[in-house]
């Protein structure tokens, strides 16, 4: 695959990651308590809040060109509107909830209300969500066709600038990168549209140059896989960065208002890639990477300045979420696993700064290994969202508090079943559907002998 780049594209894109860095790093607080190095001290403003939240959501962009390059507007219907479902009920029942607890992580509130063992184990499964690897992958990808250098030594590279500045700022600076990066993922695609109604064609274009599937809702594909991915939407409501930001708000207000804002911009961003992605499609006939789509359809398209442009807003939208699940990644490992297994909770960030470290070398292990961003996002989300969905959905409603070794044996239970069907792939049943189902059922066994035990 061969992309050309001006020298002013070249220029344009090494000054995104010398800014970004640069903010990264002036954003550090001298003051390391625990409260401003995880939560920006509970001052997260309404502006802030939305820049942040909606940047380090939408990462994966490369996959949603691939999944529209594939499936058309089913892409739409499969990887969006099932989180904006999700979405909205998180901002009705949980936003508010999650902002007074006044705590700081997921598994925190799981230890407030089931104890150490489901916490530790929430947030075993709040790290394998997390995984950066994904965004590693394509920030690699992107980064190593830019300039020519081997795939591995790209992947170093973009995680030492990508992570760097979070060892000293935690949230801090990674909410002021974000903030910069929201920018610039919009400005990207708001060049790239225009270009494609100039050069290619309007809505007529695209009726008559794709495939009749690429137009349906469904894609081509099976009911049960669409539920499938319905249900993975559920991710909003487990997704610690979700959480981490209510905790960050200036206000419950702030939290409320900052989601539902969000998913206007998240409607808006949706429109802008999935309209690139299918003029990908009209285009660029038997791609045999659709994950390229974007930067092919760029090279298409776009003339010099243009091109640096549309490749930071793509670059500036995947290391948006590579940074910010690094430091849930790491805060997880360090303080929510590592810290509460020694039962000290004594609010350092040493063992979150230790997780950094730890969570940027696992990250690069499973990104060598596993090169595949959308099996990556199916797998873990089959696997970890049905236990997590349990424990988070019910801690924050005393009516659902269930007995906490069943709640305990039902996250488990719920693990292993998709993580077995996933393995093994019985019959046609998707894994999501056993683990969601057996852990439902041991979790209501537990919610009836805690009333029996109150009684």
């Amino acid at each position: 695959m061969m992309i050309n780049f001006s020298v002013y594209d070249y220029i344009i894109i090494i000054i995104y990651f010398l800014a970004a860095v640069y903010i990264g790093f002036r954003s550090g607080k001298k003051d390391d308590t625990e409260e401003n190095y995880l939560v920006m001290g509970r001052r997260l403003t309404l502006p802030a809040f939305v820049a942040t939240l909606v940047s380090s959501f939408y990462g994966g962009v490369l996959g949603v060109g691939e999944f529209t390059y594939r499936y058309g507007i089913s892409s739409w219907f499969l990887n969006a509107f099932p989180y904006y479902f999700f979405i909205v009920l998180f901002a009705l029942f949980l936003a508010k909830k999650i902002r007074k607890t006044q705590l700081y992580t997921i598994p925190d509130k799981l230890n407030l209300v089931y104890g150490r063992r489901v916490s530790i184990f929430g947030a075993l499964m709040i790290f394998i969500l997390v995984t950066p690897a994904p965004y590693l992958f394509m920030l690699g990808i992107l980064t190593s066709l830019i300039f020519g250098i081997p795939l591995w030594i790209s992947m170093i590279i973009c995680l030492i600038l990508s992570v760097a500045y979070l060892y000293k700022g935690g949230l801090n600076a990674d909410v002021r990168v974000n903030i910069f990066e929201f920018v610039l993922m919009f400005l990207g695609f708001g060049i790239i549209i225009p270009f494609c109604f100039i050069k290619l064609g309007d809505f007529g274009y695209l009726g008559a140059n794709l495939p009749a599937s690429h137009l349906t809702l469904s894609g081509g594909n099976s009911a049960g896989y669409i539920l499938v991915w319905f249900f993975i939407g559920a991710w909003a409501i487990v997704d610690p960065g979700f959480h981490q930001r209510c905790y960050a708000a200036k206000s419950e207000n702030t939290a409320i208002k900052g989601v539902f804002v969000s998913l206007i911009f998240w409607f808006i961003f949706d429109a802008m890639t999935t309209l690139a992605g299918l003029y990908s499609v009209a285009s660029l006939k038997n791609l045999q990477e659709p994950a390229m789509s974007y930067p092919l359809l760029a090279e298409s398209i776009l003339p010099a300045v243009a091109k640096g442009f549309f490749f930071i807003g793509l670059i500036a939208t995947i290391m948006s979420t590579l940074h910010s699940y690094m430091f849930i990644s790491a805060s997880t490992l360090g303080k929510d696993i590592i810290d509460r297994i020694r039962s000290k909770g004594d609010g350092e960030n040493k063992f979150s700064k230790i997780g950094i470290i730890a969570a940027s070398i696992l990250s690069f292990i499973i990104a060598m290994l596993v090169p595949s961003v959308v099996e990556i996002w199916y797998i873990i989300g089959s696997i970890t969202i049905p236990a997590l969905l349990i424990a988070v959905v019910s801690s924050y409603f005393p009516v659902l508090h269930s007995d906490k070794k069943w709640l305990l044996s039902a996250m488990i239970v719920s693990f292993l079943f998709s993580f077995f069907w996933v393995i093994f792939r019985v019959g046609y049943i998707e894994p999501m559907y056993p683990g969601l189902g057996g852990g439902i059922v041991i979790y209501l066994l537990g919610l009836v002998n805690r009333k029996k035990e109150v009684e």
